[in-house]
């Protein structure tokens, strides 16, 4: 096991935790206002600090870690669940009207930036938290489709598969069946890229006020809260700011432990 994938796994997990703890406990009700201890610094009452409306930054990224896992882990859900069939799909038909559909749709998808998209979507539909799920989980079902499709294709020539054909079994069967256990490795790679990356659209979305509403907490919508406050309280800026760094490097420091880990040829070089 990898450093990257130790440390990427307790970054990832402390976050998970905290998210998980907010449910039944966090040191201050994070909808509570509190003027007077407006813009307070870190001290033993408020470890991280109080916002502009004396609100407890602690609670409120404790919160806020929730907000951003589940509209991550949800939009990267949408995005395998669709994605993963259309790419063993387009393997599976290589050449044909079905795969020149799905991969010009797919290049039509990655033309535009993809937090472009995500703006584009949820000033469409409206924002909210629900919006926004959908927005990041459309970007991401090209991205599980062109991957799944490209190490897919590698396996079809492959003489396992063609046992398979001899003994009768058809596209879907053995795609379902043979194909997409061979590349499972490579997309619970992939899964963790993304994840990291639905954080980061999340947290943009929020920040030009199309995630999250409040008063639900989230890390996009207390950066923008804090753009107007940094010279008077710089941790309100940086507190959310490094909790979203720490999230993004601890699921990409795991996913370059998980692709260590798991690709066999890796795992030869060092033996």
């Amino acid at each position: 096991m990898t450093r990257s994938l130790i440390l990427g796994g307790i970054l990832s997990a402390l976050v998970v935790l905290a998210a998980l703890l907010s449910f039944i406990w966090t040191p201050y009700d994070h909808t509570a206002l509190n003027i007077p201890a407006k813009l307070q610094a870190p001290n033993a009452e408020h470890w991280l600090g109080t916002d502009h409306f004396g609100r407890d930054i602690l609670s409120m990224i404790m919160v806020g870690a929730r907000t951003s896992i589940a509209v991550a882990l949800v939009a990267v859900g949408i995005g395998m669940g669709l994605g993963v069939p259309l790419g063993l799909a387009a393997a599976a038909k290589r050449g044909s009207w079905l795969d020149e559909g799905i991969m010009r749709a797919n290049d039509l998808v990655f033309a535009f930036p993809s937090l472009v998209i995500a703006i584009l979507i949820t000033a469409i539909l409206g924002a909210g938290a629900i919006n926004a799920i959908i927005a990041i989980g459309i970007f991401n079902i090209p991205v599980f489709a062109r991957v799944t499709r490209g190490a897919a294709l590698s396996l079809w020539q492959r003489e396992f598969i063609l046992a398979a054909r001899v003994a009768g079994k058809g596209s879907a069967r053995i795609s379902a069946e043979h194909i997409l256990p061979n590349v499972a490795n490579l997309l619970i790679v992939q899964g963790t890229i993304q994840f990291s990356l639905g954080i980061l659209a999340e947290a943009g979305l929020s920040y030009v006020g199309l995630g999250a509403q409040p008063p639900v907490p989230s890390w996009g919508r207390m950066l923008a809260d804090a753009q107007t406050m940094v010279s008077l309280a710089p941790h309100m800026a940086l507190v959310p700011g490094c909790a979203i760094i720490l999230t993004v490097l601890g699921l990409n420091l795991m996913g370059d432990g998980l692709r260590d880990w798991l690709d066999p040829k890796l795992q030869d070089g060092r033996a």
